[in-house]
């Protein structure tokens, strides 16, 4: 019996070192394959020029994200969606970084994007490509954010205020999807996020329907958090900042784990999130966050 059963597991050690070969080889073709494409996209809408996306990382901990083409009603441009990635990156390094607010500059938010860009990716592999990247950008960054709609946030700007944690709005914004005006769907991400965030009723209703959604409106389905006191470009963004630190306030090690654990709970399946979880938990138990708590107040009353 025993050569029988070491002969089965020899075998079995085989099917499984040839399979992991063979998956690494798979991975690494679409790596170079992907790393290849996201090069050319890289270039054809650098083509596309104006705007920026500018970045303030403040003491506190927050970080300031400016969409800045108000010519355009801070429309992405090519050079926008470029930089976008290029500051997301940045934010995922930030070691002391618990916050992010999301703004326009000028007053609105975003009308959408530079359709003279999209139209020179337009063909599928590289739809899918982009699609894919932008999908995941802002989610899967290690901090809370909001996005701060002042004006308009119309197409592409309404999809990426679901790609946020919150959203407040000022009196007199707008929050619109209005893809299918222009024959077309969300592709960021925006429909399956906005049926998480509304349900699947009020979703069809805001893109089939095309609906206006003022801040009365968004709060209601819950699209919004908060309606803000002021629409002045300067004084509002000082209100979502002090909104926003009571969720950032404490060790940037135990915020971060907080917003880690929310997103393997909202984006993988049960099992998964659960092992995440645990993961996570193993990185702040026993940590100094969590020493310094218990020695503090060794129970809650």
């Amino acid at each position: 019996v025993f050569p029988e059963m070491a002969l089965a597991m020899w075998k079995n050690l085989l099917q499984t070192t040839k399979k992991r070969i063979l998956q690494q080889r798979r991975l690494s073709l679409y790596n170079d394959a992907h790393g290849y494409e996201e090069e050319l996209i890289k270039k054809k809408l650098l083509q596309f020029s104006g705007g920026s996306i500018n970045l303030s990382k403040e003491d506190n901990g927050i970080g300031i994200l400016t969409l800045n083409n108000p010519k355009l009603m801070n429309a992405f441009t090519g050079t926008m969606m470029v930089e976008l990635q290029e500051r997301v990156t940045e934010l995922e390094n930030w070691k002391d970084g618990k916050g992010l607010i999301i703004h326009g500059a000028g007053n609105t938010f975003c009308s959408g994007s530079d359709l003279n860009a999209v139209k020179e990716i337009s063909n599928s592999q590289a739809t899918k490509s982009m699609n894919f990247a932008y999908q995941s950008l802002l989610c899967r960054l290690p901090l809370i954010s909001v996005a701060l709609v002042q004006g308009k946030a119309f197409g592409g700007g309404a999809e990426l205020t679901t790609a946020c944690d919150f959203r407040l709005m000022t009196p007199g914004s707008e929050i619109r999807f209005v893809h299918k005006h222009m024959g077309l769907v969300p592709g960021w991400g925006g429909a399956a996020r906005l049926v998480r965030i509304v349900g699947s009723g009020a979703a069809l209703q805001l893109l089939g329907g095309v609906a206006r959604v003022d801040p009365e409106k968004a709060q209601r389905l819950g699209l919004s958090e908060e309606t803000l006191p002021s629409s002045d470009e300067t004084r509002a963004l000082g209100e979502a900042r002090a909104w926003l630190s009571q969720y950032t306030e404490g060790p940037t090690t135990v915020i971060q784990a907080v917003k880690k654990v929310v997103t393997a709970g909202r984006e993988l399946p049960l099992e998964a999130a659960l092992r995440t979880e645990k993961d996570i938990f193993g990185t702040v138990w026993g940590g100094p966050a969590n020493l310094q708590a218990l020695v503090r107040r060794p129970k809650h009353k």
